[in-house]
């Protein structure tokens, strides 16, 4: 290509984009018309577009709506769940299958010592056994003497352990020996009743550390009364009749 036909084209080339620039309004809007998708330079939302965005919402809306029924389900099940305990919790207190509230009093335990009230009897028709459950030597033979000297049948002297510390005596009897259990208490100050199996009406003795002697024969109470017992711990006297 020569210069001149060079100079020529771009010349042309020219002259056309001045034309362009010189298009009236209604050459412009022939060519929208030509692409529906242009206006004034500007692009025209197309029914193509509209539809791509509804598309995302919608699928947004889906998954929302999946996520509001799972939680809507999880809600159900747990309050399916709660109404089934009530009902069971229900039918189990009216059955008393199910307790609620304070348990049940625990029983106070009781005494049974004898509350008699026993008579005092003569001390002559009484037969006694007499022990020593301390190291002090001819301790149940002293306590022997004097019980003799109050004239009291005494028939055993002999060592017996048992648990009589800090007491004047035990007083050993069965339930046909109580009231000369009675009677022997009234003598020995301190001494506390313990009951066995025997079935006459004879009577241990049994000297503890803390024995010092007889009452003096003025002294003895011969109110009737009941026996006098160790304390058991909790324990609520029960009178047991003779």
């Amino acid at each position: 290509m020569t210069d001149r036909e060079s100079t020529a084209r771009h010349g042309a080339q020219g002259a056309m984009r001045h034309q362009r620039t010189q298009e009236s309004p209604r050459q412009l809007r022939a060519q929208a018309k030509r692409d529906p998708t242009e206006w004034h330079g500007h692009r025209i939302v197309t029914e193509t577009d509209l539809g791509a965005v509804f598309e995302e919402d919608d699928a947004e809306r889906r998954r929302r709506m999946s996520r509001r029924r799972i939680r809507h389900g999880v809600v159900l099940v747990l309050l399916v769940g709660l109404l089934a305990a009530g009902v069971f919790l229900a039918v189990g207190l009216a059955r008393g299958d199910i307790s609620i509230g304070a348990s049940e009093p625990t029983p106070t335990p009781t005494s049974t010592c004898p509350a008699g009230p026993f008579d005092y009897q003569d001390p002559s028709a009484i037969t006694v056994n007499v022990y020593n459950s301390t190291s002090i030597d001819g301790l149940a033979g002293a306590a022997a003497d004097q019980l003799r000297g109050r004239a009291f049948a005494v028939r055993d002297i002999g060592n017996r352990q048992v648990d009589a510390a800090a007491v004047t005596a035990v007083i050993v009897s069965g339930e046909g020996g109580r009231a000369n259990a009675f009677t022997l208490q009234r003598t020995l100050p301190g001494s506390v009743y313990r009951a066995d199996e025997r079935e006459d009406r004879s009577v241990d003795v049994i000297v503890g550390s803390s024995f010092a002697g007889l009452v003096p024969p003025e002294g003895v109470d011969i109110t009737p009364a009941g026996l006098s017992c160790a304390p058991e711990p909790g324990a609520t006297p029960t009178p047991v009749a003779p």
